[in-house]
């Protein structure tokens, strides 16, 4: 069979329409963040638009906006850094692409899982440990409202818009509900360039992630509600009382109201209306599946009466470094789609942008290929990666990145190139006065030990790699018991 072939025109309609749908539920649903009631929204309401406006303005002096534009919304914010790194980097971005472009356009969104994210990257560890430790909002909507990218670089690829999901969640969310969130949503947007089905949408994004995740249950519970005639309105109580949590933004019930949204609903604006009327994270529901509609309709599915408000323009966070990235929703859409095509062609063996789409008929079969993504479900996420040279060297800390006087802890690496374990002669070096056993080779990895007397707050191992008569050196962090202090639940990182 060949390959799926997408009409460029039709692809870059739909890369479009998915921006405008982004703006649109966001500016739709920001207003009522976090209020975890129901609300009954059936159009953007500018009294409540007006008043968010004004109690923004009082936290962030230098904002400025007017009817016309779209409200700021983290949700696109992000994905305007990885198009930048993308088009800087390639194609192939490794751990450290996305650490060096978030650390240079992100840090300074200091709350929930970024403060984690910059609070971790700061101190020298890495993804995916990065997204992991001490951070109480792995489970958030943080990383799923950034899947659009992922789907828009590498359309009708289900599975390689969700790999590249699973690298940007392990920032911030390594080993949470919302590294499945975001899998799901990058692949139900993915597939959506070629299918419009709903049910099979859903189903190639549950395909992404495991079965037993809280994501795919909440998901599987609004498909019953609605399978079964349960009234909306039941259907979202169901949700939120099942999975419901004292978080707003935790990811699980959300991702059922967004499929609420996309099952009941009757029309464009009636499904955004409907996500965000269930409450909880408003801004990422609507603007989630904004996109997802406008993906599968394109623009003409979208009514000029919710793109009118919101034009083609780009309002940024006052957090966000803006430097480089794309301002209007018309350049976004080119700088996206000139990656996607230099993407399919060096990553996808499925799909490719052509002068006219022709679909295969084993379409279904490829759309729900799930092989390699499955093999990310195993990935260590105790360990930080440090790629050099085209080299990925994994740093696995058996657990937290912590290193306690007088009690002997047990280290691994492990080195790839081209996706394939290699075995270069190691060296590891730390403070002279610490204890380091000579690295062991077992089961593609290289183990040793460590014993201490005396752990500072933060230390640096250095490992050095020979391989093929060149000498490369890595540093990894590994922190001591005071730079651990004790976060409360439910804060951000702090800060200093």
């Amino acid at each position: 069979m060949g390959k799926i072939k997408l009409s460029k025109d039709e692809y870059l309609d739909r890369v479009r329409a998915c921006w405008l749908g982004k703006n649109i539920g966001g500016t739709l649903g920001t207003p009522v963040e976090g209020r975890k009631y129901t609300h009954a929204f059936t159009f953007y309401d500018w009294e409540q638009t007006r008043k968010w406006v004004e109690m923004y303005k009082q936290g962030k002096k230098d904002f400025s906006w007017s009817p016309g534009e779209p409200l700021p919304n983290d949700d696109l914010d992000f994905q305007l850094v990885w198009v930048k790194m993308l088009e800087d980097r390639g194609v192939n971005p490794t751990f450290k692409d996305f650490t060096d472009y978030w650390l240079k356009h992100l840090y300074r969104h200091w709350y929930a899982e970024y403060s984690f994210c910059t609070y971790n990257l700061q101190r020298g560890l890495r993804p995916p440990i990065s997204g992991a430790f001490q951070n109480y909002f792995v489970d958030e909507m943080g990383s799923p409202i950034r899947s659009e990218v992922w789907a828009c670089v590498a359309p009708a690829d289900p599975q390689l818009a969700a790999g590249l999901a699973w690298m940007d969640s392990s920032l911030d969310h390594t080993g949470g509900e919302g590294r499945w969130g975001e899998m799901f949503c990058a692949a139900m947007e993915s597939a959506a360039f070629v299918i419009k089905d709903p049910w099979t949408l859903i189903n190639i994004g549950l395909s992404m992630i495991p079965i037993h995740s809280s994501i795919a249950r909440s998901v599987k519970e609004a498909v019953w509600c609605y399978e079964n005639n349960i009234e909306w309105g039941e259907a979202r109580e169901r949700i939120a009382t099942i999975f419901g949590h004292v978080q707003p933004c935790n990811a699980i019930p959300n991702h059922g109201f967004i499929v609420i949204g996309l099952l009941y609903g009757k029309d464009f604006g009636d499904k955004i209306c409907k996500a965000v009327n269930c409450g909880f994270d408003t801004d990422c529901t609507g603007a989630t599946l904004g996109s997802l509609l406008g993906i599968m309709y394109g623009t003409s599915g979208i009514p000029e009466e919710w793109k009118k408000p919101v034009g083609d323009a780009i309002t940024p966070c006052v957090q966000t470094v803006t430097e480089g990235l794309p301002k209007t929703i018309t350049e976004l859409t080119e700088r996206t789609g000139k990656i996607a095509e230099k993407l399919l062609k060096e990553r996808s063996d499925i799909s490719e942008i052509a002068e006219k789409t022709s679909l295969p008929q084993n379409l279904a079969s490829l759309m729900f290929r799930n092989d390699k993504v499955r093999s990310l479900f195993t990935f260590d996420n105790h360990c930080g990666v440090e790629n050099i040279d085209g080299i990925e060297v994994a740093f696995h800390y058996g657990g937290e990145p912590v290193l306690y006087p007088n009690i002997e802890k047990v280290f691994e690496i492990s080195v790839k190139k081209e996706g394939k374990f290699i075995e270069p002669e190691i060296e590891i070096r730390g403070p002279e006065e610490w204890s380091i056993s000579k690295p062991v080779k077992e089961n593609n990895k290289s183990k040793f030990s460590i014993l201490a007397e005396k752990v500072e707050n933060r230390n640096t191992v250095e490992i050095a790699l020979k391989l093929e008569g060149k000498t490369r050196k890595v540093n990894f962090t590994i922190l001591g018991p005071g730079g651990i202090k004790g976060i409360p639940a439910a804060t951000s990182a702090p800060q200093g």
